[in-house]
């Protein structure tokens, strides 16, 4: 009968017993997969402990597609360390070196970036007007990197249909799976 014919007997033998088993073992994994994000979250004290990097901007030192652990401590950020922020107006947050770092008198402090491939510095990436970022755009320090693993991230953001069939074909094998 084949793979599919098999499947498809399979699905229609599946008892609401198992149906529900097999949705409490999806539930607790998925629940399993949250808290250990927000325990990252804690330890590291970053709103995302683990980033993909998007652009070729950081080369040669980060590629495309390297996986960057981010660390968030009290520590005052000092030039040549690498970081990744948010710029007001933008949801994609950006992976670059500390190239200047202004104190003020008032105790704040001033950073500016650049991306180690870039001939510029990122005034032109920050909101309009601009100059600087300030400690609460930093979402964290790199501490550690993954080359390549963050390709499995990226083929499924610009290829959704991709993204669906593991999607779908994980969900198949869930419902269609024996105890």
């Amino acid at each position: 009968m084949g793979w599919i014919g098999e499947t498809i007997d399979s699905i229609k033998s599946i008892q609401i017993r198992q149906l529900l088993t097999q949705a409490v073992s999806l539930g607790m994994i998925v629940t399993s997969a949250l808290i250990i994000w927000k325990a990252l979250m804690c330890i590291t004290g970053s709103e995302s402990p683990v980033v993909v990097v998007l652009s070729g901007s950081m080369e040669p030192g980060f590629k495309r597609g390297d996986i960057l652990f981010l660390h968030m401590s009290k520590d005052p950020i000092r030039a040549g360390e690498i970081v990744v922020f948010n710029v007001d107006g933008r949801e994609i947050p950006i992976v670059h070196r500390v190239i200047k770092v202004h104190e003020r008198q008032d105790g704040e402090v001033d950073i500016l970036t650049k991306g180690d491939n870039n001939y510029g510095d990122d005034r032109l990436l920050y909101a309009q007007g601009q100059l600087w970022l300030q400690r609460h755009h930093i979402m964290g320090r790199a501490v550690g990197f993954l080359p390549y693993v963050g390709w499995v991230t990226i083929i499924m953001t610009e290829k959704p249909i991709i993204k669906y069939i593991l999607i779908g074909a994980l969900g198949l094998l869930v419902i269609t799976s024996k105890d």
